[in-house]
């Protein structure tokens, strides 16, 4: 997916409503995963610690294991609105966290469904001031991190 440079009104978009999300990140994260795996439960699998199967998603965003994931996520999309203005900087970054959850089995479609779900996140957290803007900045961004994370599935 070929992404364009955010303009700086889309910068400060993102920035501005991510300072309201990241007030409080596992909240709005727990919001993120439910809805992921709402959209996609066949997700589920992939999220075993010491062996364990979870039985349910209701189970998995319960473990300390999984919420230390949320935590994870939620700093990467904190670093990839810190550097908003510079994306290019996260690309290794972004590659080797490719790598890494092609490796546990994340297909690539998959990042669809956690951009869908990152939108229904921030949608639900900033109410009606989650305009139409503010969404296309938002999935710009998503984009651009999705694509240097799929450099990380190619350059095997």
């Amino acid at each position: 997916m070929e992404t364009r440079r955010l303009s700086g009104p889309e910068q400060e978009l993102i920035r501005e409503s991510w300072q309201k999300v990241n007030s409080n990140p596992l909240q709005h994260g727990m919001i993120l995963f439910t809805r992921l795996f709402d959209l996609e439960p066949d997700l589920l699998p992939l999220f075993q610690y010491n062996c364990r199967q979870f039985s349910s998603p209701q189970d998995c965003l319960s473990s300390p294991e999984f919420l230390d994931h949320i935590r994870k996520v939620m700093l990467v999309i904190d670093a990839a609105v810190t550097h908003v203005e510079n994306l290019s900087s996260l690309e290794e970054y972004l590659s080797n966290l490719g790598k890494k959850h092609k490796a546990v089995g994340v297909k690539l479609s998959s990042f669809s469904t956690v951009g869908e779900s990152l939108l229904y996140m921030l949608e639900q957290c900033l109410g009606p001031s989650f305009n139409v803007a503010m969404r296309e900045a938002w999935t710009q961004l998503y984009g651009a991190v999705v694509g240097a994370m799929s450099r990380g599935w190619d350059g095997e």
